[in-house]
């Protein structure tokens, strides 16, 4: 039963003049479908993960049966206090799980002519801090679009053709770069778990980190509305960002600031500061944000 208007008659939620918010489309933009897959692996769907809402209200990602398959190392974390020993487990885990110290065990040979690919997590995240555009990018790309659902937006090039010559070279790139690997994408797939597990144990009352990016040719970028002082834009499937604003105009002609969730977060360099020397950058999953400028 409504109540009485201020014009006699009953007031209604649907009502023009009671539901304005300035909730237009442009201030509150999902995913748009040529950006995502309708499919991924993890417990929501890209239209959802990659929205404008879900950064300003993330919940947990959970890649599908990866803490089941390796419930045992993350007991292993639950029952260690000290940041290092973690870090030194997950390293070991990783070399015995997937051979990295053993190629033999996995099917290298120096006799055969295609020897089996070298690129393990380590090497594949340094080769991104180099050149996000190097088949080490195309590769991270493609985990995201397989396990998210998020398409990439550029790789050498801004990819707006499906059949176009950027997406054909970032395919190419990406099986260059998974070709006779040792399970690579579910090293990927352990890495974004610990360090979400990672990052609930060292901020657990934390939700977003305010971050930098530095940009070139901002106007090039899919901008798809604003929402107060923010623009509101499509970013690429995967991004890097930094702590300080300083170290981000190294990177660009401009700087942005955003507000970057937690289960967006794939990779936090200063969780593996000791091999991946000299970087202090994080590599979060893309979508829908709401960025705004840096000066």
């Amino acid at each position: 039963m409504g109540t009485s208007g201020d014009d006699g008659g009953a007031a209604c939620d649907k009502a023009r003049l009671q539901c304005r918010d300035g909730d237009k489309a442009c201030d509150n933009p999902t995913l748009p479908s040529w950006a995502r897959l309708s499919i991924n692996r993890c417990n929501l769907p890209a239209v959802i993960l990659g929205s404008y809402t879900y950064q300003q209200h993330p919940s947990p990602l959970v890649l599908d049966g990866v803490l089941e398959l390796h419930c045992d190392f993350f007991a292993l974390l639950d029952a260690e206090a000290s940041e290092a020993v973690r870090l030194q487990l997950f390293y070991d885990y990783m070399s015995v799980s997937f051979r990295l110290d053993a190629l033999e065990d996995a099917g290298y040979s120096a006799s055969i002519s295609r020897k089996r690919g070298r690129l393990n997590y380590l090497k594949l995240i340094r080769g991104w801090h180099f050149n996000s555009d190097s088949v080490e990018g195309a590769v991270l790309k493609a985990w995201v679009e397989s396990r998210f659902g998020l398409l990439p937006r550029h790789h050498r090039a801004p990819i707006r053709d499906f059949s176009g010559e950027a997406y054909r070279l970032y395919l190419e790139q990406r099986a260059a770069g998974l070709y006779n690997t040792n399970a690579l994408e579910a090293q990927l797939d352990l890495v974004y778990t610990w360090t979400q597990y990672e990052l609930k144990r060292r901020y657990p009352d934390t939700t977003h980190f305010t971050l930098f990016r530095g940009l070139n040719r901002w106007e090039a970028h899919e901008l798809l509305g604003a929402h107060a002082a923010e623009s509101l834009v499509l970013l690429n499937n995967v991004n890097s960002f930094t702590f300080e604003r300083e170290r981000a105009e190294e990177f660009g002609d401009s700087v942005v600031r955003t507000k970057v969730p937690l289960p967006r977060i794939f990779c936090l360099a200063r969780f593996m500061a000791e091999r991946l020397q000299g970087e202090d950058e994080v590599l979060a999953i893309g979508g829908v944000y709401g960025v705004g400028s840096a000066r």
